[in-house]
């Protein structure tokens, strides 16, 4: 029998370690792949002006001599205004290529500073990178030159200002000691009149340049010819060619910071170190740039620039530093030449070299400012007393004429020249030391006549003063009874005669005031001043003031009735006759006849507890007395106003009008107006409202019948602000003064019909509200008629309300059903009126606000009879 084996069963693996391999080859090209996007590149697009220099696929882009992109294609752009330069960058520049990055094109440039770009002979024009900061971007407008420092370069930067360029040019070195220490990278125009350079110092350098350095143009040749020889100057030939410039320091000074400012002289000795102040004059004859200061001499410093100003001319000047230490506060400079006289010549070199300066030392804290003086200063000069003398016009006095006392010269004119505002004439004059004690406070100056005639009925008498007085004219001096003597440097008037030198010291014992009319209150200049009807001043002038749109009018109160102008003092206009007519009789009251021809002004007094304005003149006594406050009402053209119309609140007077003006552009009038002082204060905040009251006649009756008799008047309300004015624009219309309570609203329709101000709102038949104004909407579309309820019937009206006009006659007639005629009360069919009816009970969720609005029915719903809320007054 044969023998059967049993199969043998193998289980299967899971997996197998041949598939690691197809997983890795994954895994590895995924990494490829994603390198190889990575580093791909970053393409950026440049315009140049033209491709001058660069090549395809030849040209790179380097960043501090590495390599950070190569040019891939180079095409025309759309207007045919340069070339657009495709650029390949490294991944790793994507960080730099921002808004503030700056490409320009590094190619070999050779001038006689130096050789730019040497690399470039060898390797070939490059496309060179400086990072900036911004947004990332991919399309820059390549720069024209190289930017002036590249970045890590260490050193100082300065800026140099000049007045002209000269041979400077970028490349131009700068030196110290003769050695080259920086070099001028960039210039522009600042402003009109200077040139800003800006100039880099090497950073092995950077500590010899000091906040106080001074620079000098060492450029070309320099060459001085004098009696003494010709010398030649010069540094580098660089210098010769291409310029440059040299400066100096002193070793104690701070070191410089980046950005510091520097002056650009045009030579060594004008940039000398030393103390620099300033030199002023009428004028520059004998003094330039370059004028040197003398002192015993010898050279101590020289005019290193020179401006107009508006007063003459203004030197700037330096003392060398070796010298800086004899400038004081009393230092005195005064121009110098060539002496020419019958004795012969002194300073001849002069003739040829021209004026110096001379110097003399003082004492004292150095100054800024001193004056350049014409001459010698008189050795004198700190004792002698100098005044200067005004007029408003030359009284024939020339410069060098006397100054006398009871005929003997105690001084003279030093000079005669207009005033800085070119009003009058100003007289500098000495007082010989001697003499100084004749000038006291009191006393004052007269011109001498020349020749003087005194007629009379009792002949005829003829004086004249001597050649002199003829010539140069000559100044009296009138001495006063005070003792206190007259400061030096004072000003004083030079009279034109003893009379109007009395008529100004009188003057002086009057009070000066100045008064506020807004009509000028029909007076002219000697218009007296009473009190009790005793003259005690008058008016000197009046004057339109533009900008306040009213009258200064200046008084002269003489000083014994100084005591009359205390806190409760008021003016007011007096009129020429006065009648005040009563049943006891009748008062005229006529102005003096100087009062009537020029007008005339009463001061009078309040009690003493109550307050004055003593800078307005009123309109009356009786305004002056109520304390009235002027203001000034604006309304449109074609309102009925006339002057002395009254201003009323709720019938009340509480003012008046003054006087009523068209203004110029013939739109509105100006009413002057004032109100009375125990209601000024309530009616004269901002937000107060003016209006004019007229009468109306209408079906529905006449409001304000009184004004047919007594004409328009003025209603005003009052103001709840803070803020108080004298200036308000009013209203041709009565304004409407709300109240607690009531309910305000707007109601609109296509048309106003017979609705007008004051159209009533009817509920059940009662009056509960009416209609305060009405305009069109914004649209023009609709008419806007703004109403209100009483507030005592609010709680019947709320956002349920249905509102119908009532006005007129309303007549359906059918051609089955007959006619059929409705008609309100007669008030309605000639007045007008409108009807409300409420659905719902008022409560808080339905209440009306301020800018509810409602449309104005045509006619009642039948439906609506039927609404019948029990409404509760709260």
């Amino acid at each position: 029998m044969t023998k059967i084996e049993a199969p043998k069963v193998v289980k299967k693996k899971l997996f197998s370690p041949i598939w690691l391999l197809p997983l890795v080859a994954l895994a590895l090209g995924a990494w490829l792949g994603v390198k190889s996007i990575k580093e791909a590149g970053i393409e950026v697009r440049i315009h140049f002006p033209s491709a001058t220099g660069i090549d395809v696929g030849k040209t790179l882009v380097r960043y501090q001599g590495l390599t950070v992109g190569k040019v891939v294609d180079i095409s025309i752009d759309d207007e045919l205004k340069g070339v657009n330069v495709d650029l390949k960058m490294d991944y790793r520049a994507d960080p730099f290529l921002n808004k503030g990055t700056k490409f320009w094109l590094v190619a070999p440039k050779a001038s006689i500073t130096g050789v730019e770009g040497l690399d470039t002979l060898f390797s070939g024009n490059y496309i060179a990178i400086q990072p900036g900061d911004g947004e990332s971007q991919s399309f820059f407008e390549a720069e024209e030159n190289a930017p002036a420092i590249l970045p890590n370069e260490d050193g100082l930067v300065i800026e140099l200002t000049s007045e002209t360029l000269g041979s400077l040019d970028v490349g131009s070195q700068l030196f110290y000691r003769q050695i080259p220490v920086g070099q001028v990278i960039s210039y522009k125009l600042k402003g009109a009149s200077e040139i800003s350079l800006t100039a880099f110092i090497k950073k092995q350098y950077a500590h010899l340049v000091k906040k106080d350095s001074q620079f000098w143009n060492v450029s070309g040749l320099k060459i001085d010819a004098s009696l003494s020889g010709i010398k030649i100057k010069t540094e580098s030939l660089s210098t010769i060619l291409a310029g440059g410039l040299s400066f100096s320091s002193s070793e104690s000074s701070e070191m410089a910071e980046k950005g510091q400012q520097y002056k650009i002289y045009d030579n060594e000795e004008l940039a000398l170190g030393g103390i620099e102040f300033t030199l002023t004059a009428d004028k520059a004859e004998s003094a330039a740039i370059g004028t040197p200061i003398v002192f015993r001499g010898i050279n101590i410093g020289r005019i290193t620039d020179s401006k107009l100003t508006d007063s003459g001319v203004e030197f700037t000047a330096k003392l060398n530093t070796e010298h800086a230490e004899l400038l004081s506060a009393s230092s005195q400079f005064w121009l110098e030449g060539a002496d020419l006289s019958l004795s012969g010549v002194k300073h001849a070199e002069r003739l040829l070299t021209g004026s110096v300066i001379n110097f003399s030392p003082g004492s004292g804290e150095p100054a800024s400012q001193y004056p350049l003086l014409a001459e010698q200063p008189d050795k004198l000069a700190t004792s002698k007393l100098t005044l200067t003398l005004t007029s408003e016009s030359n009284q024939g006095i020339a410069q060098g004429a006397e100054v006398r006392y009871k005929q003997i010269a105690i001084g003279k004119v030093n000079s005669v020249k207009l005033n800085n505002s070119l009003s009058g004439i100003e007289y500098q004059i000495e007082i010989w030391p001697e003499f100084t004690q004749l000038m006291t406070q009191d006393s004052y100056f007269v011109p001498e006549s020349a020749l003087s005639i005194d007629a009379s009925l009792e002949g005829v008498s003829v004086k004249t003063r001597d050649f002199t007085t003829l010539t140069q004219g000559a100044i009296s001096l009138i001495q006063g009874s005070s003792k206190s003597q007259v400061k030096k440097g004072a000003t004083l008037t030079l009279f034109t005669s003893r009379q109007t030198a009395a008529e100004h010291f009188q003057n002086l014992n009057l009070i000066k005031l100045t008064l506020s009319s807004p009509d000028g209150a029909d007076l002219s200049p000697g218009a007296p001043v009473y009190y009790q009807k005793m003259q005690i001043g008058e008016v000197d002038k009046v004057n339109w003031q533009t900008g306040e749109q009213s009258f200064a009018v200046n008084l002269s109160i003489q000083e014994q009735f100084s005591e009359l102008l205390k806190s409760n003092t008021v003016f007011w206009r007096n009129s020429a006759l006065s009648v005040n007519a009563a049943l006891t009789g009748i008062e005229i009251d006529v102005a003096p006849l100087q009062g009537a021809l020029k007008g005339s002004i009463t001061l009078g007094l309040l009690d003493e507890t109550e307050h004055g304005d003593q800078e307005h003149l009123y309109a009356s006594k009786s305004l002056a007395l109520a304390q009235a406050k002027p203001i000034s009402l604006s309304f449109p053209a074609d309102v009925k106003l006339s002057a002395k119309a009254p201003i009323r609140y709720h019938g009340h007077q509480v003012g008046e009008v003054e006087s009523v003006k068209l203004d110029k552009t013939l739109d509105n009038v100006t009413a002057k107006a004032y109100l009375y002082g125990n209601y000024a204060k309530h009616f004269t905040q901002t937000d107060a409202s003016y209006f004019i009251v007229d009468a109306q006649i209408s079906l529905s009756g006449i409001t304000a019948p009184e004004t047919l008799i007594t004409g328009p008047y003025i209603g005003v309300i009052p103001g709840k602000s803070d803020i108080t004015s004298d200036n308000f624009v009013a209203s041709d219309t009565p304004a409407k003064q709300r109240k607690t309570g009531e309910l305000y609203f707007t109601l609109e329709d296509n048309n106003l019909g017979s609705i007008k101000s004051g159209t009533p709102i009817f509920f059940r038949g009662m009056k509960i509200g009416q209609v305060d104004s009405y305009n069109l909407s914004a649209t023009g579309n609709s008419v806007l008629m703004h109403s209100h309820i009483d507030s005592q019937f609010s709680h019947l009206v709320n956002q349920s309300s249905q509102f119908w006009d009532l006005s007129g006659v309303t007549v359906d007639i059918g051609l089955f059903s007959g006619a059929k005629i409705e008609t309100g009360t007669l008030e309605t069919i000639l007045a007008g009126g409108i009807g409300v009816v409420t659905q719902s009970k008022t409560s808080d969720s339905n209440q009306l606000t301020a800018d509810s609005q409602f449309p104005l029915q045509k006619q009642l719903d039948p439906e609506w009879l039927n609404w019948a809320p029990e409404q509760k007054a709260p």
